[in-house]
């Protein structure tokens, strides 16, 4: 039974359950002003306003932290966190996750496996392994290492640095969280991760960039994991260097930084597709090289997801909408960045509105509150699913360097998405059988 609560948020009475499609209309809260809303609100929903039942709810992660311990769920409802979703987007303990991860695969599989995990810089969590990381800096002089805090997020509180001394003056600088007293420590400082800075990014006109791409997981048991075939490059606003580390405008991607910068145009952006990034790419370096370098991001998807599986809470009403952010290297070698469990879904131009828009749609579809789906489906609009207790697999073969035919895994990151159509086929055939 539900709890009796005067917070608007939750509900004060139990919900009448839905049996049937087309009983009544979906009801949903949102949390969000922004591109969100407008897709709830255009799927012909209900919006509830203040206190009233609801199936759907949007919420941010601050409501799930304070409120959905305390109150029961009805078998239909769902809600777009997992209870601790922050073990895979807390910087620290995604990287806390992954080393485990890593020793776990060494033990069972060996080195060479172990080594595929291989794809996030080395990490060190402050204060408290601030001696190893002196000792692993010391061995390095002159490298260049990022700090961030690890509960923040579009660039705030980051920066680069060179020398030791330029951490002992930050801690006794205004902005910094961690400030110290004569006699110790005024307040439990903020923790922060330091990084080694990636400092042969691929560029693109001679400008840096990241990769914004979004994962879909419906369950942790088994893990369920659908990959979107959309997403986006956020390039920096001018050409990289590194006889500076002072200027944001150079080093950190984030469009909340870059849109700050003089000559930013907020029609044009800074922005790429994956598609258009994945077809320069190609002309570039060829198709199989290009092919190799998105099977290697498939990869970080799938294993950061497994080292958080046996410690994330599932929760059938639970679902996670996560953008990744990857940057590649001079080498095309991927590198995972950080995953954010509320990415960013305030449109930057009418172009990145749209695709937001497919995108979240998409995700509702996927949840399927209408029942429109049978379970078995492999893609759902520009979803396609990855990992269903394992790898799940194209229905095309691919060939390899040595001609080798191989099955391929079912993503499609940076290829066409021809959505709606896929959406009238997949449907067509549910609305026959019903």
């Amino acid at each position: 039974m539900s709890k009796p609560s005067k917070h608007p948020l939750v509900p004060s009475r139990p919900l009448q359950k839905r049996n049937e499609v087309g009983e009544r209309v979906i009801r949903f809260k949102c949390s969000l002003q922004n591109t969100i809303l407008d897709v709830l609100r255009n799927r012909g929903w209900q919006e509830v306003v203040g206190e009233g039942d609801w199936d759907f709810y949007w919420c941010d992660v601050g409501w799930m932290k304070e409120f959905f311990d305390h109150f029961y769920l009805e078998e239909h409802m769902k809600i777009c966190h997992f209870r601790n979703h922050y073990e895979l987007t807390r910087k620290n303990l995604m990287v806390k996750n992954l080393k485990r991860y890593r020793k776990q695969v060494e033990k069972e599989h060996g080195k060479t496996e172990a080594q595929k995990c291989d794809f996030f810089p080395m990490t060190f969590e402050l204060p408290t392994e601030y001696h190893m990381f002196v000792e692993e800096f010391k061995k390095n002089p002159g490298q260049i290492w990022i700090m961030k805090p690890v509960a923040k997020s579009q660039g705030k509180g980051i920066f680069l640095f060179r020398r030791l001394k330029d951490i002992v003056d930050w801690k006794k600088s205004p902005q910094s969280d961690y400030q110290f007293a004569p006699d110790g420590p005024k307040e439990q400082p903020e923790n922060y991760i330091v990084q080694r800075y990636l400092d042969d990014p691929y560029l693109i006109g001679g400008r840096k960039f990241d990769l914004r791409v979004y994962t879909l997981v419906t369950s942790y048991v088994p893990l369920k994991a659908w990959l979107y075939r959309e997403g986006f490059a956020r390039l920096s606003n001018t050409r990289f260097s590194l006889d500076t580390i002072d200027d944001t405008y150079i080093h950190l991607t984030n469009v909340a930084v870059q849109k700050t910068a003089p000559d930013y145009d907020p029609e044009k952006g800074s922005k790429w597709s994956v598609r258009q990034l994945r077809i320069f790419l190609n002309a570039r370096h060829g198709k199989e090289r290009v092919d190799q370098c998105f099977q290697l991001i498939d990869e970080i998807f799938i294993r950061s997801l497994l080292s958080v599986q046996k410690i994330m809470v599932n929760d059938k009403h639970c679902f996670e909408l996560y953008g990744y952010d990857v940057l590649l290297d001079s080498n095309l070698k991927p590198w995972l960045l950080e995953v954010n469990a509320s990415p960013s879904l305030t449109a930057s131009s009418q172009e990145d509105y749209e695709l937001k828009c497919r995108l979240l749609d998409d995700v509702l579809n996927v949840v399927d509150l209408e029942n429109r789906l049978t379970g078995k489906e492999k893609a759902v609009g520009g979803f396609d699913l990855i990992w269903n207790d394992g790898p799940v697999y194209a229905d095309s073969m691919f060939t390899d360097s040595n001609s080798a035919t191989l099955p391929r895994l079912n993503s499609f990151l940076g290829c066409i998405n021809e959505r709606k159509q896929q959406l009238r086929q997949l449907y067509r055939p549910l609305q026959t059988i019903k």
